[in-house]
């Protein structure tokens, strides 16, 4: 085990090195891959361990295949619409133009508040890092980080913003890459046994209602469908599938991983700091590594949200209001969210307003559906949209959120 305390840091470093690689900079696939990528692992990547420990014990990587899957299945809803619904919508019906105004809306009523939430996590755990208390500080913080984020869009645009989200997920990717290493290692040293896991006692009726609130810490895979201005829609397609299948093999690998040492956790607690302190069994340099992933995880996240707004007010508004100033829009937004309103109290409407959004886009793949002339083709389509619908919308009514 000492030696993973240098070997782990070693392969971070190899990571970071080789994902800021001038050529794979440049490369604009991995440039559109990156912003899907930093919403979709976000804050959820610490606190999902503990979540699904605590709903599903010893069965806790079977949903969170679960979970994975029916996320892939809304961002196929997603890439529907990059590929059919954008190039109609400026002579579709008004019933398609009204959905897709309505999904826009509660995207964006859900990103102020994700970015916030994001940021202002962070700033959480920041403080926590250097043993202060002090929510004054935590609020000073995350204004200033918010206030960077939204200027760094309105001087740079969409490239300065990648600039910085490029970083923050070439760090987390790198410090999660040495995490699974250790905690792989850690499991055939000591053996995998996961067989103390046990699940809060709890009714089916609550299990079910927790899965389906955790189905949206996965979300982030639709600020592809908002990026129109920069990437063509087959390079956002594939970016955006790319960035749902690789966060999925982080999920999995990490739940697998970490199982056995869950049954530490004092009954599951989804707490950050706790899983942070668990990783230690593995690696001494692991909580402090964690930590670092923690900080960039969320800022990744945050900046990912904020680019996805601002594509979205951009096109809602057909071009009236430019992204780089959208950009400035959400962050003050979530400014005054800070000051005037505990987010983690709100937290709980950002989740159902992207229950709502996915909805709605799933309502207009139907509609674009329709229109198809193979009668197959339309059938199998409705079928897929018509089981995401229904799924999306017990998620919006009936989802109690995760954290």
């Amino acid at each position: 085990m000492p030696l993973n305390n240098f070997v782990l840091p070693a392969i971070a470093l190899m990571v970071v090195f080789g994902l800021l690689r001038p050529a794979l900079k440049r490369a604009r696939f991995w440039r559109a891959t990156i912003t899907p990528l930093a919403s979709i692992i976000g804050s959820g990547f610490l606190v999902m361990a503990p979540l699904l420990a605590s709903l599903a014990g010893g069965n806790a990587l079977f949903a969170m295949m679960a979970i994975v899957v029916v996320a892939y299945l809304i961002g196929e809803v997603i890439r529907f619409n990059i590929r059919y619904a954008e190039p109609v919508l400026p002579t579709a019906p008004l019933v398609l133009h009204a959905a897709e105004r309505f999904s826009n809306i509660a995207l964006a009523l859900a990103y102020v508040v994700s970015v916030a939430f994001y940021v202002r996590l962070l700033a959480s755990f920041a403080f926590e890092g250097v043993g202060v208390d002090s929510e004054v500080g935590a609020k000073l913080l995350t204004t200033a980080i918010l206030l960077v984020i939204g200027l760094a869009g309105w001087r740079s645009g969409l490239s300065g913003l990648e600039w910085l989200e490029e970083y923050s997920v070439s760090i987390k990717l790198a410090i999660i890459t040495a995490l699974l290493f250790g905690l792989l290692h850690f499991d055939i040293v000591n053996g995998f046994s996961s067989g103390a896991l046990q699940a809060e006692v709890q009714s089916l009726e609550l299990q079910l209602r927790k899965l389906a609130g955790m189905l949206l810490v996965v979300q982030g895979f639709e600020t592809s469908r908002y990026l129109g201005a920069e990437y063509s829609a087959p390079m956002r397609i594939q970016s955006m599938r790319f960035a749902q299948i690789l966060s999925a093999g982080i999920y999995l690998v990490f739940i697998f991983s970490i199982m056995p040492l869950l049954q530490f956790l004092d009954g599951g607690k989804p707490d950050e700091t706790a899983l942070i302190g668990l990783v230690g069994h593995a690696a001494v340099v692991l909580p402090a590594m964690l930590v670092l992933a923690a900080l960039a995880s969320q800022f990744g996240a945050a900046v990912g949200d904020t680019l996805g707004a601002g594509g979205l007010a951009e096109e809602e508004s057909r071009g009236r209001l430019p992204a780089r100033l959208a950009y400035l829009v959400v962050t003050a937004s979530g400014v005054i969210l800070v000051w005037t309103t505990n987010v983690f109290e709100i937290i709980t409407l950002a989740s159902r307003a992207f229950a709502v959004y996915y909805l709605a886009q799933t309502l207009v793949a139907l509609r674009v559906a329709y229109g198809f002339s193979g009668r197959w083709r339309r059938a199998a389509y409705f079928a897929l949209f018509g089981l995401m619908a229904a799924i999306l919308m017990g998620v919006a009514v009936f989802a109690v959120p995760v954290g």
